[in-house]
């Protein structure tokens, strides 16, 4: 078996510390001021899809200036059964001293939620910044969704299968996907190969019926109508990640014939996200350009 995140929670910690200190030092601090607003709760608990309470933290430039800011909400990884929003502020406020105004978002960890209670959260998570992003600064009409690893996923899914905005009744606000080293883009073929026992936490999210394996895939969900996406990939990622996402490519070149897909030298899993503590990496500007050119 090859997981697709065979790593603990940790070694993101201490490469999130250890990056933080050496762009400190490298970029120095003469850095624009960032709001800051915190654990704002944007879904209650629901009884009848069993979702809990979740937050989120919004980062805008601390000038809001005229005109309403491009919006992008990240979704931490993590296994869908660990990660916080906490571990990300370094994203958003880079991203909002870009003049971004960047929403981090928890949801409901296995083995307390599957997969579809944590795209209705999810789902929810873009309802309340279509509702509420433009006290902070945002544009309500450039909302774009971004993930690293199951955060991808979850982006993803969420962006390009509309059933989740129709189960709260909202239409889909998403102007764009990107896509960080995305697990999970077929669930379906990956668990299809695999032969796990039930108790596998992979079952426990997605669980053991093949029908929700391919309804939890965004492989099997696209269509014409979906937003753009700019994928990531990380080089030297993991077999069930490279994998994965080819065949999302392949299937994507049906609507797409030339893919926003870019595969990016000697990067590892973990990389991947660790790389956007250097405020002048080159994907800031790309990620950038993506929002500019699809708004």
């Amino acid at each position: 078996m090859i997981p697709f995140l065979a790593f603990p929670i940790k070694n993101i910690f201490f490469g999130i510390l250890f990056a933080a200190l050496l762009v400190f030092v490298l970029s120095g601090c003469a850095f624009k001021s960032v709001t800051r607003s915190k654990d704002i709760t944007y879904l209650e608990n629901e009884k009848e899809s069993g979702v809990t309470a979740q937050k989120l933290n919004v980062f805008a430039p601390a000038e809001k200036g005229t005109s309403l800011k491009k919006v992008l909400i990240f979704i931490h990884g993590g296994n869908w059964n660990s990660g916080r929003k906490g571990l990300y502020s370094f994203l958003g406020n880079r991203l909002a001293r870009k003049d971004v105004v960047t929403v981090i978002i928890d949801y409901p960890l296995t083995p307390n939620a599957d997969y579809t209670q944590m795209a209705l959260a999810t789902a929810r998570s873009v309802q309340w910044v279509s509702k509420n992003i433009s006290k902070y600064g945002g544009d309500p009409n450039a909302i774009f969704i971004s993930g690293h690893s199951a955060g991808g996923h979850l982006a993803a899914l969420v962006a390009i299968d509309n059933r989740y905005f129709k189960a709260i009744d909202e239409p889909n606000p998403i102007k764009g996907v990107i896509l960080i080293d995305a697990a999970g883009l077929d669930m379906y073929g990956y668990l299809k190969a695999e032969n796990f026992s039930p108790d596998n936490t992979y079952l426990k999210t997605f669980t053991t019926a093949e029908s929700q394996w391919k309804q939890a895939s965004p492989l099997y969900a696209l269509h014409a109508g979906m937003p753009p996406l700019l994928i990531y990939q990380g080089e030297k990622t993991y077999t069930s990640i490279s994998s994965s996402t080819e065949r999302f490519i392949g299937a994507l070149e049906q609507y797409d014939p030339e893919p926003n897909f870019y595969i990016l030298k000697n990067k590892k899993h973990v990389g991947m996200i660790t790389q956007f503590f250097n405020a002048y990496n080159p994907r800031y500007k790309e990620i950038i350009a993506f929002m500019n050119d699809n708004n």
